[in-house]
């Protein structure tokens, strides 16, 4: 781990500034969003934006780097959020501030997939486990630490959000004056969406339904906390609890995918997700149960989605992986952007409970199609079974292609290494 720091530390230091402004952007855009008198619909509108954004960003910043190269997409799209960040309150209007999102949500995009590969391309095979594992903790500590930020401003004023454009602009230079040399770049073609649905058909669904309940997480718990009556304070907390849920569960969970039927760990997961979301709903009224709610619903969704990658690994050849984890992270993108519209139609219809009430919706539909799956295809052996790849659902295709390459050469030196001792003995 200190050799990986000792290496690393510039980006890691870049990537944290980097994930406190996004953190900080999407919580005050909620917050402000109601002291400007936006209704629900029109936050949902700016919040899907930036997931629209993301996944565009994702299909073009490969091509954009193989033009002009790392150096420059990375200055380039970190002056863009740079920029929009200070005109979110310039011009406080629900469509302007939708522009702004999918220009934001693109760039990010961007600036991650840079980032990203320059920090694949700084690790060994010895220490790309840990680099992986240094990464989720800076995105997770992040967008926690954006939090607290928050309470250091007034929301109706300019101070919070000059203060992620700072962030934002500071990252620049841990990452640019690196000594890292500038890394080769070769994207993945993705599997088409038909040959995805027929290979894991458990996979393909559940990404799509896991990826809508995890941006209205992302997107819309800060609307629901100001239409819910909370004080910023609360509100800071109860989005904390989200990624203190996946920080928690992440690794845990990915023990426990590699020792049974993951089809079945997916239900279980869905399920407890699925019922703390019934229980925000129910008991919405208590801020404990908010917290609680919160915990588990962050801390299922994450290790879902890295759990139905890793059983589409399961149904896949070694060289089809990358193509599967890309055509996958399209399919995710896709659920994505429905997540916030729809959640903000169900808060139109059932109140700030529908936030939750949404989430319940998804994670549950996730768990019987887990449950009507196996009675459809034998079980795959947990002899059989992949590695699983813990990553989370905001990193790109570099990010989740590097960790799944990593997970396969590991459960690779496992499997000799146990021959080994086997032969031995």
């Amino acid at each position: 781990m200190i050799q990986v720091l000792g290496t690393s530390w510039a980006l890691l230091l870049g990537l944290m500034l980097l994930m406190l402004g996004n953190g900080l952007q999407g919580t005050l855009l909620g917050v402000r969003g109601e002291i400007e008198g936006f209704s629900t619909f029109e936050m949902s509108l700016v919040m899907s934006a930036y997931f629209a954004g993301f996944l565009g960003g994702s299909r073009m910043a490969p091509e954009m780097i193989r033009r002009v190269g790392h150096v420059r997409v990375f200055a380039a799209l970190a002056s863009f959020i740079s920029a929009v960040l200070i005109l979110y309150p310039a011009f406080p209007n629900p469509w302007a501030w939708a522009v702004e999102r999918v220009i934001i949500g693109f760039c990010f995009s961007g600036v991650y997939v840079v980032a990203e590969s320059w920090l694949n391309n700084a690790a060994t095979n010895e220490t790309r486990g840990q680099s992986l594992a240094l990464y989720m903790f800076v995105q997770v500590a992040g967008i926690m630490a954006a939090q607290g930020i928050l309470l250091l401003g007034d929301p109706a004023g300019f101070i919070l959000f000059i203060v992620p454009s700072i962030l934002v602009s500071i990252s620049f230079a841990p990452i640019l004056l690196s000594i890292s040399p500038t890394p080769a770049f070769d994207s993945t073609r993705p599997m088409s969406l038909k040959e995805l649905f027929q290979t894991s058909p458990l996979s393909f669904v559940g990404v799509f339904l896991v990826g809508g309940a995890f941006s209205a997480q992302f997107g819309m718990a800060a609307v629901f906390g100001t239409q819910a009556g909370l004080q910023l304070p609360q509100i800071s907390l109860f989005i904390a609890m989200f990624y203190v849920g996946a920080m928690v569960t992440l690794y845990p969970l990915g023990w426990l995918s590699d020792r049974l039927d993951r089809r079945l760990l997916i239900a279980i997961e869905a399920i407890i997700g699925g019922t703390g979301a019934f229980l925000g709903f129910i008991f919405g009224g208590s801020y404990v149960a908010l917290l609680i709610a919160a915990f588990f619903i962050g801390g299922m969704t994450n290790p879902l989605y890295s759990l139905l990658l890793a059983y589409l690994n399961d149904l896949l050849e070694h060289d089809q992986m990358a193509a599967g984890s890309a055509g996958m992270m399209f399919v995710n993108g896709l659920g994505a952007i429905g997540g916030p519209l729809l959640t903000g139609y169900a808060m139109t219809l059932a109140g700030p409970g529908g936030f939750f009430l949404f989430i319940a919706v998804l994670l549950l539909a996730t768990a019987g199609y887990a449950f009507y799956r196996m009675t459809q295809r034998p079980s795959v052996g947990v002899d059989e079974a992949g590695a699983y790849a813990p990553v989370l659902m905001s990193a790109t295709s570099v990010a989740v292609e590097a960790a799944q390459e990593w997970a396969y050469e590991a459960a690779e030196e496992a499997a000799e290494e146990a021959a080994r001792d086997e032969n031995g003995a």
